[in-house]
C-alpha cells in the first residue's frame, strides 16, 4: 500500500510539471468547453467560502471577459443546473467540492491536509442535471486562489496584465483539454515582497495617479499590490514603512484587504511586531524610543498592535533596533545580547497574551541584519520555533546560511533579499540589475541550508521590478524547475512568451547583455559624487571605475549600450501598437535608460579629461552630455504618460536623498586660444599636457 501511495504521490509532483492545455478549437469530444459559441462556462462558489475565493473566482470571470469579450457569470446562492459548470472552492466550504469527495469522483488525498496545494479535474456527471463539471480544489483558501489563477495564465492573462500592461490575446473560443491536474506543495512556506522603506515612486503615484481622493497608498493600492501577489503565488507582504506618508497601520482597512486576499502580513527587520517606528511613533508623546529607558512605553505600543491584528494571518517579526534602519538605541555593548533577549521573552509574551496559540505556532522571525548579526554572533539565544531570516549584504550576496546547528532549529530558516536598496556605501533604487542566475546561486545555496520557510523580497516600488519578482517568486514556488542555464534564460524566455517567438534571439542578446552590464557597475553607481558618509567630501567630482585611457574600457561599454538599445528600439517600432507599452516598461526604458545614464557619466568624464588637455572638442562633449540628461528625461516622461498616465508620477531617474548625483554632471568648457598645438595622445598614458614623457616609436624592422 506504501509503494502504491509513493508513487501516486510522485505521479501528482510530476502533473505540475505537465502543461494545462488549451485550445481555440475543440480537438477532442472530452475537451471541456470554457468558452464557445459566444457563450462563457458559468462558475459556482459556495456562499459560506473564504472571500478569497470570491474575490478570485470574480476575478477568473474578468480574465475570461478579457481573452474572450464576454463574461462569466458567478454563482454563490444557487448551484445552476447546466450541462458544464466550473466549480471553485476550498475542501470543507464547499459543499459541491465535498459531496465529490464523499462519492468518490473527485480524489482528494495527495492534498488533504496539505498546504497551499490544489486540484484541478474535469468530472464526469457531478451531479443531477449537470454533464460535466471543471472543479478547481483547493486544501485551503491559498490553495484554491493558486488553481483558479493557474487557469487564468493557461487561458492567455498573464499575472502582469495590469502592473505590465501585459496584453491578451483574444480568442474565439476555449476548450480545456480533460485533466487530472494536482499541484505538489511550494518549496517555500512563506513568500513575499518587501516595498522598499521609502516607496520613493508606488507612494506619490498611488497618492497623485492611482488613488488621489485618499492622496496615499492605502486600500485601493494594497489591493492591487496583494492581487499581484497572489498571481505569482506568493502569500506574503511586508509593507513599505514611507516615511512622511501613511504606515499600512494607518488606516485600518488594509489590514481587511489583505486578509480579503489571503495575503500574510510580514513586516521589516526594524518594524517589531508589525510596528511601523518611523511613522507610528512620537517621541513628544510617547517618550524616546530606547528599551533601557523606555520599555513600557514601547511593549505598550507592540500590545496595542497585537489586540489590533491578532485575529489575522501575520508572520511576525522579533526584532529591536533603533527607529527606521537605524542600530540599537542606548544598550552598552557589554548588554546587548542580554537586553535583546529580553525583548524576544517580551515580545513572545505579547503574542501568547493575545493570540489563542501555542506560542511555538504562531509564525515568528528574528532577522540579524546589520549590526543585529554582530550580536547574534555573540551569543544571542534566539528561541527554537523562531525562523531566522539570513539577510543579504544589500548587493545581493547572502552574508550568513545556517550551520548544522541551526538547521536542526525547529523554526527554520529564510531569507531576506535585495533587488533594490537604500543606503551606503551606494543606492540602488531605478532599475533592476541584478542578475536572475545571481539570485539563483544564492537562494539555492540558501535552500540547500534549509531555508525553506521564508523567503521575503525587497522589490523596491514593484516596478521597474517586475521581472527579478517573478524569478524570485516562481523559485520559491518550485525551485526543482531551475538550474543555471534556465535561470540564465528566465528573462527573455518570459518575454518570448509575451511578444513572439520571432524575437527569441535578439531578446536573449539585450536582456543578458543588460544584466552583464548591469553587473559590472550598476547604472545608478555611475555618478560623479560619494555617498552616505562622505558628506566632507560632497562638492568633488570623481570619475567612473571605467578608463578612456586603457584598453578602450568607456568606449567598448558606451558601445554594447549603444548596440541593445538601438536593438531594443527596433523590437519597440515593430510591435504592434498594444503591445508598446508592456515592452516600453519591461524592456526598452531600462535597457534604454541604462544606456543613457552610461553615455552621460562616461561623456562628462571624457568631456572633463579633455578639459585638462585643453582639447578643442572638449565644448562638443559638454553638449552631448546635456542631450543625453535631456533624452532621459525625455524617455522617463513618456514612461510616466503611457496610457493617458497610468504610470505618472511612479518613474524618476534620481529617487532617494542622494540622487542628484545621477542628475546633470558636472562638465567644463574650454575657450581656445588660436594657437593650439598637435599632441600625441598615446594610449596607456593619461597624457597632460606640459608633462615631461619622452615617447619613441620602436624600431620597424622588416627581419624581426
Amino acid at each position: 500500500m506504501r509503494k502504491i501511495f509513493v508513487f501516486l504521490l510522485l505521479l501528482c509532483e510530476a502533473s505540475v510539471f505537465a502543461q494545462i492545455k488549451v485550445s481555440n478549437v475543440q480537438k477532442n469530444s472530452s475537451d471541456f468547453s470554457l468558452f464557445a459559441n459566444g457563450k462563457a462556462c458559468n462558475i459556482y462558489v459556495d456562499a459560506s467560502d473564504f472571500t478569497v475565493v470570491k474575490i478570485v473566482s470574480d476575478l477568473f470571470s474578468e480574465d475570461i471577459q478579457r481573452v474572450t469579450g464576454i463574461k462569466s457569470t458567478v454563482f454563490s446562492s444557487i448551484f445552476p443546473k447546466e450541462d458544464q459548470i466550473v466549480v471553485i472552492g476550498t475542501l470543507g466550504s464547499n459543499k459541491i467540492i465535498d459531496r465529490l469527495v464523499e462519492s468518490g469522483k473527485l480524489d482528494v488525498s495527495l492534498i488533504r491536509n496539505g498546504w497551499e496545494q490544489f486540484i484541478i479535474k474535469v468530472v464526469e456527471f457531478p451531479i443531477e442535471g449537470v454533464k460535466r463539471a471543471l472543479v478547481v480544489a483547493g486544501c485551503d483558501r491559498r490553495g484554491t486562489a493558486y488553481g483558479t489563477f493557474t487557469l487564468s495564465e493557461a487561458i492567455g492573462v498573464s499575472p502582469l496584465y495590469w502592473w505590465a500592461d501585459v496584453p491578451v490575446k483574444h480568442q474565439n473560443a476555449l476548450y480545456i483539454e480533460a485533466l487530472n491536474y494536482c499541484s505538489k506543495a511550494p518549496s517555500v512556506k512563506y513568500r513575499g515582497i518587501f516595498i522598499n522603506d521609502e516607496g520613493w515612486g508606488i507612494t506619490p503615484w498611488a497618492a497623485k495617479t492611482f488613488d488621489p481622493e485618499l492622496g496615499d497608498i492605502g486600500p485601493k493600492t494594497y489591493a492591487k499590490v496583494c492581487e499581484l501577489i497572489l498571481r505569482m503565488k506568493g502569500n506574503m507582504l511586508a509593507p513599505a514603512m514611507h516615511p512622511g506618508s501613511g504606515a499600512f497601520n494607518k488606516y485600518p482597512e488594509n489590514k481587511v484587504v489583505a486578509d480579503n486576499y489571503g495575503i500574510v502580513m510580514t513586516s521589516s527587520h526594524c518594524e517589531p511586531l508589525l510596528f511601523n517606528n518611523v511613522t507610528e511613533w512620537f517621541p513628544k508623546t510617547m517618550g524616546e524610543w530606547n528599551y533601557m529607558t523606555n520599555k513600557d512605553g514601547i511593549n505598550k505600543v507592540l500590545d496595542k498592535r497585537i489586540a489590533e491584528n491578532g485575529i489575522y494571518e501575520n508572520f511576525y517579526t522579533l526584532a529591536m533596533r533603533g527607529i527606521h534602519d537605524s542600530g540599537l538605541v542606548g544598550v552598552p555593548k557589554e548588554k546587548e545580547v542580554s537586553i535583546v533577549e529580553e525583548v524576544l521573552r517580551d515580545q513572545r509574551d505579547i503574542l501568547a497574551k493575545h493570540i489563542n496559540k501555542d506560542i511555538d505556532s504562531i509564525p515568528q522571525q528574528f532577522v540579524p541584519y546589520k549590526e543585529v548579526m554582530n550580536i547574534y554572533e555573540k551569543g544571542l539565544k534566539v528561541p527554537e520555533y523562531v525562523t531566522l531570516v539570513w539577510p543579504d549584504d544589500n548587493f545581493g550576496y547572502l552574508k550568513r546560511l545556517s550551520n548544522k546547528d541551526e538547521q536542526k532549529r525547529k523554526g527554520g530558516s529564510g531569507v531576506y533579499y535585495h533587488i533594490s536598496y537604500c543606503g551606503e556605501p551606494h543606492d540602488y533604487l531605478w532599475l533592476n540589475t541584478t542578475p536572475s542566475t545571481l539570485i539563483y546561486e544564492e537562494m539555492r545555496k540558501a535552500y540547500n541550508t534549509g531555508a525553506n520557510r521564508y523567503w521575503l523580497l525587497n522589490v523596491g516600488d514593484i516596478k521597474p521590478g517586475e521581472l527579478g519578482m517573478k524569478f524570485f517568486l516562481d523559485m520559491a514556488w518550485d525551485i526543482e524547475q531551475f538550474d543555471f542555464e534556465s535561470a540564465y534564460d528566465f528573462n527573455a524566455q518570459y518575454l518570448t512568451s509575451i511578444f513572439g517567438r520571432e524575437y527569441e534571439e535578439e531578446l536573449k542578446d539585450i536582456m543578458n547583455t543588460y544584466y552583464l552590464l548591469g553587473f559590472q557597475h550598476k547604472p545608478e553607481a555611475m555618478g560623479w559624487g560619494f555617498l552616505w558618509n562622505n558628506y566632507q567630501q560632497r562638492e568633488r567630482v570623481i570619475d567612473t571605475d571605467f578608463s578612456f585611457v586603457n584598453y578602450n574600457e568607456a568606449e567598448n561599454r558606451i558601445r554594447e549600450y549603444n548596440r541593445i538599445a538601438t536593438k531594443s528600439e527596433r523590437i519597440l517600432e515593430s510591435l504592434p501598437e498594444v503591445y508598446k507599452a508592456a515592452f516600453y516598461e519591461l524592456v526598452f526604458y531600462p535597457v534604454k535608460g541604462a544606456d543613457l545614464m552610461n553615455k552621460k557619466m562616461l561623456t562628462a568624464q571624457k568631456n572633463r579629461w579633455y578639459a585638462r588637455q585643453k582639447r578643442a572638442a572638449t565644448n562638443l562633449y559638454a553638449e552631448k552630455v546635456k542631450a543625453y540628461h535631456d533624452s532621459l528625461d525625455y524617455y522617463t516622461n513618456k514612461y510616466n504618460l503611457l496610457l493617458d498616465g497610468k504610470w505618472n508620477h511612479m518613474m524618476r531617474v534620481s529617487p532617494g536623498w542622494n540622487g542628484e548625483y545621477q542628475n546633470m554632471p558636472p562638465v567644463e568648457l574650454y575657450k581656445t586660444t588660436g594657437k593650439g598645438d598637435m599632441e600625441i595622445f598615446i594610449p596607456g598614458q593619461d597624457y597632460m599636457a606640459g608633462g615631461l614623457n619622452l615617447n619613441i616609436l620602436p624600431t620597424m624592422n622588416p627581419y624581426i
